[in-house]
């Protein structure tokens, strides 16, 4: 703990409205300037010795207090200046302190305890006195009693002080976590999901894995799920799902769709008919749509398609008919996509399925880790889609009764902000978590080291931002537009933020605050596949037989691609 935490005891709060006690210790600063959520401070020309030596420094993002009328205000250090460098000889230059109002710490009327709270009441005004916050001022205002919380790491001003964010606040209302590569992005959310799993065992966590991350980082409490023990039914899509699966981007694919919605209909009644024992009457399946989740076969599909192609004579009106079949031919043959369209047997899994991947019951794996590194990337973004399509249904249609994180690694590639030439349906099913999750208990982790890729109407509706090292002028311009925070002064200093260090702003904090997040186990660090050119040149790491397996899947992929 630094000394300027030591310096100065907690302001004693007296009972009723009565102005605040005076500090023993001197202030460093008067406020100047109050305007909005912004106060300016001059710096004290008769400071103390430790300030002149140095021992009390104003940093950024340090937490200050100001005794005003009734409270002690708490102000965040958004800049700090000498707007007159060239003084007197003989006179100390005036120095400038610029401060993000954010709470107040006050009594509390029923048990008569200093508590802090967002929001100020009592307007600092021109003369007030500033001082560094210490010890005790700090842990009032980051480690609340009286809320749930969880313990990621510690705080940059006083490392002896834990960092801790609101459960209900970080979880409920959607946060993002933003970082270049290499600043500990994935160690921190690593670290945050791993704190909320020790108290939490009955979470509902599922994190979508694009590049095989975290299969070791959360041991026997997690349930990992990849394309060879998947089992994801083709039925299950919805119709926007299906075809983008099955239909092609040409010219012809307002015909293909037409086509393919009314044999899937034809289909699912068909399915149904047979399950019941009985042939239904028109009527009776009227309610089926091509969108309700019902098994089907794709034997019966391709069934329909023959019938069809037998009754027609033009070449013309076959061709979407050949091409339906040509690309449900190919799915069905290649292994990559056994997982969604392998099974031989047709049967009601649906229970069984969300049952897996949302952990109901919890069976001691409250975190479903879901590799798609292995998904072919053609329907990689149908995968997604469907997931969190089935995460908010089944929110909706539990009543809350299963409350759902789903953690969106790499965000910005399947919902990016351009609009053109993109799978709409993940974005949508993403969007409409963002906008009505919360009603329902389900709510979105948003990750991504590029936020300005990412689509602005999901990224706004996150409540809190842990904002790690970014670089790029647009990602920070981003960051400030998307986050509602008085302290975006913060935000200009994300570029010489360390490794595991974060500017964490909105609800899921009692305050914005910088933290280090704590070191994640070495076994449980999220991999990477490339250790890095200096390590990889040292040894020999592909024979001859190897790279012929690489052609050869490379050869399978791109055959599997012309079927357009």
């Amino acid at each position: 703990m630094s000394s300027a935490a030591q310096s100065f005891s907690s302001p004693s709060l007296s009972r009723g409205d009565r102005p605040l006690a005076k500090s023993a210790r001197a202030h460093l600063a008067r406020i100047v300037s109050v305007s909005g959520a912004q106060a300016v401070a001059i710096v004290d020309s008769e400071v103390s010795e430790a300030h002149r030596r140095g021992e009390e420094r104003i940093e950024i993002g340090a937490l200050l207090k100001i005794a005003s009328q009734r409270t002690v205000v708490m102000g965040v250090v958004s800049a700090v200046s000498i707007p007159v460098p060239d003084a007197e000889p003989g006179k100390e230059p005036i120095g400038l302190v610029e401060l993000n109002l954010a709470g107040e710490i006050s009594l509390d009327r029923n048990t008569m305890k200093p508590v802090f709270r967002r929001g100020v009441t009592s307007i600092p005004t021109i003369g007030d006195p500033v001082q560094i916050a210490d010890h005790s001022d700090l842990a009032l205002v980051y480690t609340p009693t009286d809320a749930d919380t969880i313990t990621v790491g510690t705080l940059f001003q006083d490392p002896s002080i834990p960092a801790r964010m609101l459960v209900n606040e970080l979880f409920g209302k959607h946060f993002t976590v933003v970082g270049t590569t290499g600043c500990g992005k994935s160690s921190a959310l690593t670290c945050i999901l791993q704190s909320v799993l020790q108290d939490h065992r009955h979470a509902h966590i599922v994190l979508l894995d694009i590049h095989n991350e975290y299969g070791g980082a959360f041991g026997d409490r997690a349930e990992l799920i990849d394309p060879s023990n998947l089992r994801l039914p083709f039925w299950l899509l919805n119709f926007q799902e299906l075809t983008a699966a099955l239909v092609s981007m040409d010219e012809h694919r307002d015909a293909e769709s037409e086509i393919l919605a009314d044999i899937v209909l034809q289909a699912k009644r068909r399915y149904s008919d047979a399950a019941s024992g009985r042939l239904r009457k028109q009527a009776d399946s009227s309610g089926i749509t091509v969108d309700t989740p019902l098994p089907f076969r794709l034997s019966d599909v391709v069934q329909i398609i023959d019938d069809q192609l037998g009754r027609l004579e033009r070449a013309q009106a076959t061709l979407p008919y050949k091409r339906l079949k040509a690309r449900i031919d190919s799915l069905v043959s290649d292994p990559r996509y056994s997982f969604m369209f392998g099974s031989l047997v047709i049967e009601d899994t649906m229970t069984e399925v969300l049952g897996r991947i949302f952990r109901v019951p919890i069976a001691g794996k409250p975190i479903t880790v879901l590799n798609l590194a292995a998904v072919p990337v053609e329907i990689l973004d149908v995968v997604i889609s469907l997931v969190s399509r089935l995460a908010f249904d089944l929110a909706v249609w539990s009543d809350g009764g299963v409350p759902i994180l789903l953690v969106c690694e790499e965000a910005h590639r399947y919902a990016p902000a351009e609009q053109g030439g993109v799978f709409q349906p993940t974005r949508q099913a993403l969007a409409r978590i963002a906008k009505e999750g919360r009603k329902y208990g389900v709510s979105l982790a948003l990750v991504t080291q590029r936020p300005s890729e990412l689509d602005p109407t999901i990224l706004s509706q996150c409540s809190t931002a842990i904002a790690m090292r970014l670089s790029t002028d647009r990602d920070q311009g981003v960051m400030r537009a998307n986050t509602h925070e008085g302290a975006l002064d913060l935000l200009d200093f994300l570029p010489l933020l360390g490794d595991r260090e974060a500017i964490v702003l909105g609800q899921g904090v009692p305050m914005p605050v910088r933290i280090k997040f704590n070191a994640v186990a070495e076994v449980q660090v999220p991999r990477t596949r490339h250790t890095g050119f200096a390590d990889a040149w040292r040894t020999p790491h592909m024979r001859a037989d190897e790279l012929a397996e690489v052609v050869r899947r490379w050869r399978l992929a791109v055959r599997s691609k012309s079927w357009a």
